[in-house]
Protein backbone atom coordinates (compact mmCIF):
# COMPACT_ATOMS: atom_id res chain seq x y z
CA UNK A 1 0.00 0.00 0.00
CA UNK A 2 2.61 2.45 0.96
CA UNK A 3 4.75 1.47 -2.41
CA UNK A 4 1.17 2.32 -4.62
CA UNK A 5 0.63 6.02 -2.84
CA UNK A 6 5.07 6.51 -2.63
CA UNK A 7 4.85 6.05 -6.49
CA UNK A 8 1.33 8.26 -7.23
CA UNK A 9 3.07 10.73 -5.09
CA UNK A 10 6.38 11.12 -6.85
CA UNK A 11 4.17 10.44 -10.30
CA UNK A 12 1.74 13.57 -9.16
CA UNK A 13 5.18 15.69 -8.27
CA UNK A 14 7.11 14.96 -11.52
CA UNK A 15 3.97 16.27 -13.15
CA UNK A 16 3.43 19.34 -11.23
CA UNK A 17 7.11 20.05 -11.91
CA UNK A 18 6.89 19.61 -15.44
CA UNK A 19 3.63 21.84 -15.85
CA UNK A 20 5.28 24.67 -13.64
CA UNK A 21 8.29 25.13 -16.41
CA UNK A 22 8.48 27.94 -18.39
CA UNK A 23 7.70 27.30 -21.69
CA UNK A 24 10.81 28.77 -23.08
CA UNK A 25 12.53 26.49 -21.07
CA UNK A 26 15.27 24.21 -23.45
CA UNK A 27 14.43 21.05 -24.11
CA UNK A 28 15.52 17.65 -22.81
CA UNK A 29 18.96 17.07 -23.69
CA UNK A 30 20.11 13.47 -24.34
CA UNK A 31 22.34 11.29 -21.92
CA UNK A 32 24.64 10.37 -24.39
CA UNK A 33 26.74 11.36 -27.65
CA UNK A 34 25.15 9.21 -29.74
CA UNK A 35 21.78 9.71 -28.81
CA UNK A 36 22.32 13.30 -29.49
CA UNK A 37 24.45 12.91 -32.76
CA UNK A 38 21.14 10.81 -33.74
CA UNK A 39 18.75 14.06 -33.15
CA UNK A 40 21.43 16.29 -34.86
CA UNK A 41 21.50 14.16 -37.61
CA UNK A 42 17.89 13.46 -37.88
CA UNK A 43 17.13 17.40 -37.52
CA UNK A 44 20.06 18.77 -40.30
CA UNK A 45 17.99 16.28 -42.92
CA UNK A 46 14.58 18.00 -41.76
CA UNK A 47 15.78 21.48 -42.19
CA UNK A 48 17.16 20.23 -46.21
CA UNK A 49 13.96 18.86 -46.78
CA UNK A 50 15.66 15.30 -46.84
CA UNK A 51 14.09 13.36 -44.25
CA UNK A 52 11.56 11.90 -46.19
CA UNK A 53 13.99 10.56 -49.17
CA UNK A 54 16.03 9.29 -46.13
CA UNK A 55 13.26 6.74 -44.53
CA UNK A 56 12.40 6.15 -48.03
CA UNK A 57 16.21 5.39 -49.44
CA UNK A 58 16.30 7.65 -51.50
CA UNK A 59 19.59 10.20 -50.81
CA UNK A 60 23.07 9.05 -52.32
CA UNK A 61 24.74 9.88 -49.20
CA UNK A 62 28.54 10.41 -51.49
CA UNK A 63 26.90 13.53 -52.55
CA UNK A 64 27.52 14.66 -48.90
CA UNK A 65 30.59 12.96 -48.27
CA UNK A 66 33.79 14.27 -48.10
CA UNK A 67 36.55 12.72 -46.18
CA UNK A 68 38.05 16.50 -45.27
CA UNK A 69 35.89 18.81 -46.01
CA UNK A 70 32.36 17.03 -44.63
CA UNK A 71 29.22 17.27 -43.91
CA UNK A 72 29.42 13.38 -43.89
CA UNK A 73 33.66 12.88 -43.24
CA UNK A 74 33.39 9.49 -45.15
CA UNK A 75 34.64 8.88 -48.54
CA UNK A 76 31.81 6.67 -49.93
CA UNK A 77 31.23 6.03 -53.66
CA UNK A 78 28.46 6.73 -56.04
CA UNK A 79 25.48 5.44 -55.35
CA UNK A 80 25.81 5.03 -51.27
CA UNK A 81 21.79 5.20 -50.97
CA UNK A 82 22.24 3.94 -46.92
CA UNK A 83 18.95 3.01 -45.10
CA UNK A 84 17.96 5.70 -42.63
CA UNK A 85 18.75 2.69 -39.81
CA UNK A 86 22.33 2.25 -41.08
CA UNK A 87 23.11 5.82 -40.74
CA UNK A 88 21.30 6.33 -37.85
CA UNK A 89 23.53 3.61 -36.59
CA UNK A 90 26.27 5.26 -37.50
CA UNK A 91 25.86 8.24 -35.66
CA UNK A 92 25.50 6.51 -32.81
CA UNK A 93 28.60 4.29 -33.22
CA UNK A 94 30.97 6.99 -35.23
CA UNK A 95 29.44 10.53 -34.01
CA UNK A 96 33.13 11.82 -35.50
CA UNK A 97 31.84 11.11 -39.18
CA UNK A 98 29.01 14.18 -39.08
CA UNK A 99 29.69 18.00 -38.73
CA UNK A 100 27.04 18.50 -37.13
CA UNK A 101 27.36 16.20 -34.48
CA UNK A 102 30.96 18.03 -33.86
Amino acid sequence: MFKKIAVGTGAVALLAGLAAAPASAAPMTPKNEGAACVQAGLGTLKELGLLQAAAQKQIDYSTLADPVAGPIFADLPEGSFLSLGAVVKLHQTNPGLFAWCG
